[in-house]
């Protein structure tokens, strides 16, 4: 059981997370380097010196950012690789053992609320898909989350640039990456695991290829290699009805390819929209129950994490990453892997 910390400047401080039962690791990444960029590996020595100094280990990286210039197959994405493949080399100089990353176009979540209010007095992240398909790309995204992350000019560019790339070139471009990535990765003793597109479904146009059953088979098979699999997040694969969770651990589980579980639920509207709700099996659409027992009876000895829970208690702090509900979720985790574990047949 591991829990994402977002280094010195996260409200969530280590010293708490140690307290939360079973707790294992920590996932976190170098947050203060341009995307593309080498990762220095004094950086990362200090992170993992941090986090063992607080009792915890750093085993897994969330996440190695993938340059969009490499997804859109530019010229430029040979050096961009390059830089790609000495972050590998530099995690698993620390120890790393896992490194989650993704190849969705543009934005890596979309949300349409950031803090929905419950009515319990809870906040949570919602996905509202009439709001979303009102929107105009060509008069501009104003989405929660995502002002920060380009200027309004750099967004216009990457949306047209992307008007040229369709699924299938998509592909091509994630293959030429894997047949790079992969063999280091092997070299280097590490696992990667690649994240689904969230939600998984295409976005104001933009191309989504890791959203589904068959995505998740044909992206294995690209490089098949153990040290090519997935990172399965349940609550954004859950996003879609279709995608039958405990079926794709059960299956993937059992070819050993699943290397980091995000386990969370998801409310589920008939027109797609959706919140997170509590991991809580009945507070969601999923059977977190289930889920917990396919992964217990197809062995999985993998990396865990409760991934993003709602704000409670009056908690203050970064949306769907506070201390108390994800702790909340660890242990009712954790819980569900003690019984499936204990009383299995």
């Amino acid at each position: 059981m591991t829990f994402r910390w977002y280094g010195e400047s996260d409200p969530v401080r280590l010293e708490h997370i140690r307290q939360i039962p079973g707790l294992y690791g920590i996932v976190s990444a170098i947050y203060d380097v341009p995307v593309g960029e080498v990762w220095p590996l004094d950086k990362l020595q200090a992170l993992r010196a941090r986090i063992e100094g607080a009792g915890l280990k750093f085993e897994v990286v969330e996440s190695v950012p993938t340059h969009e210039d490499i997804k859109l197959g530019k010229p430029t994405r040979d050096r961009l690789i390059a830089n790609f493949q000495q972050n590998i080399r530099h995690c698993a100089a620390v120890g790393v053992k896992v490194i989650c990353y993704n190849f969705m176009p543009v934005f890596d979540w979309t949300r349409t609320e950031l803090a929905r209010l419950m009515p319990d007095g809870s906040t949570t992240l919602a996905f509202d898909a009439q709001a979303v398909a009102r929107i105009d790309p060509a008069q501009g995204i104003q989405l929660p989350g995502w002002d920060a992350s380009y200027r309004s000019d750099e967004l216009r560019s990457l949306l047209d640039a992307y008007k040229s790339v369709n699924a299938e070139m998509l592909w091509g471009n994630l293959e030429y990456f894997l047949k790079a990535i992969i063999p280091v990765a092997v070299e280097a003793g590490v696992k990667m695991a690649m994240h689904p597109d969230d939600p998984p479904r295409p976005i104001f146009g933009l191309p989504r290829i890791v959203k589904n059953r068959d995505d998740l088979a044909r992206l294995i098979h690209i490089v098949d290699s153990p040290a090519n699999g997935l990172t399965l997040c349940s609550g954004s694969l859950g996003a879609d009805p279709g995608n039958k969770i405990e079926a794709l651990v059960r299956e993937f589980g059992a070819l050993g390819r699943i290397h980091f579980a995000h386990l969370r639920n998801v409310k589920v509207e008939p027109d797609g929209s959706f919140y997170e709700s509590s991991h809580r099996s009945g507070d969601g659409s999923l059977d977190m129950a289930a889920i917990v027992k396919a992964y217990c009876e197809v062995g999985f000895d993998g990396y865990v994490r409760p991934d993003h829970g709602r704000m409670i208690w009056g908690e203050a702090g970064k949306p769907g990453y506070g201390l108390y509900d994800r702790a909340l979720g660890a242990v009712y985790l954790n819980g569900l892997w003690e019984a499936a574990a204990k009383f299995a047949k």
